[in-house]
């Protein structure tokens, strides 16, 4: 058995199934614990629609109505599913107050955070605010707000922001995505040998889970 499994997780802030798929790992993480399994856990940047303006200047059904080019009625239906579906796993999404922008800049300060040790904390802060609380996760006094909370230097923060210290790492992830195959999020890639892809529900994650701390393969 392997002392510790390394899980590299692709996904965005503005992606609903990411905060489901996080949600539904870590029920798989906890179950994988008990048996004395440990986790490194490290997330990646995926931007799902990186040209989406940072104020963008609607309501989310508007942005899925011309992003996907889908029926308002539609929307609002697949919207509401949505919500429902996040509440199994303890998530109260707000898609009326969601305030959809550009992720660019959450990406860089989850980089900042990990460069910090507090990458776990920062990732679960910011999609609670997007999905939850209705906050604007696009521009940097907002983002500098959400990271003084979990308690990053604000001022650091800001002056990171503004010069895009994380940008290259932010883009040497996307890259990466790029080099897997990877075209939707969230995207597990587990002990560097296993992709999972999408929300998977905990029994499947903690297979593979168990089969990368083991060292066999997994089932086709």
């Amino acid at each position: 058995m392997k002392s510790s499994v390394k899980v590299d997780i692709w996904s965005d802030i503005a992606c609903p199934w990411c905060f489901i798929g996080k949600r539904r790992f870590e029920t798989a993480a906890a179950e994988f614990a008990t048996s004395g399994g440990e986790l490194e856990v490290e997330y990646h940047s995926f931007e799902l629609a990186p040209d989406t303006p940072v104020d963008f200047a609607g309501s989310e059904l508007d942005f899925l109505v011309s992003h996907k080019g889908m029926a308002a009625e539609q929307v609002s239906q697949m919207l509401g599913q949505m919500t429902q579906l996040a509440s199994t796993e303890g998530l109260s999404y707000d898609f009326d107050a969601l305030q959809h922008t550009n992720t660019i800049k959450a990406h860089e300060l989850l980089h900042l955070a990990a460069a910090k040790g507090r990458q776990a904390d920062m990732i679960e802060r910011l999609f609670v605010a997007y999905f939850e609380q209705g906050r604007h996760v696009g521009r940097i006094d907002d983002l500098a707000d959400l990271a003084a909370e979990i308690g990053l230097d604000r001022d650091e923060v800001v002056a990171a922001l503004t010069v895009s210290t994380y940008r290259a790492a932010v883009d040497a992830d996307k890259q990466q995505a790029i080099a897997y195959g990877i075209t939707g999020v969230p995207f597990f890639v587990i002990d560097g040998r296993f992709g999972v892809s999408g929300a998977q529900e905990p029994s499947a994650l903690l297979e593979v889970l168990q089969h990368a701390a083991a060292g066999t393969d997994v089932p086709a």
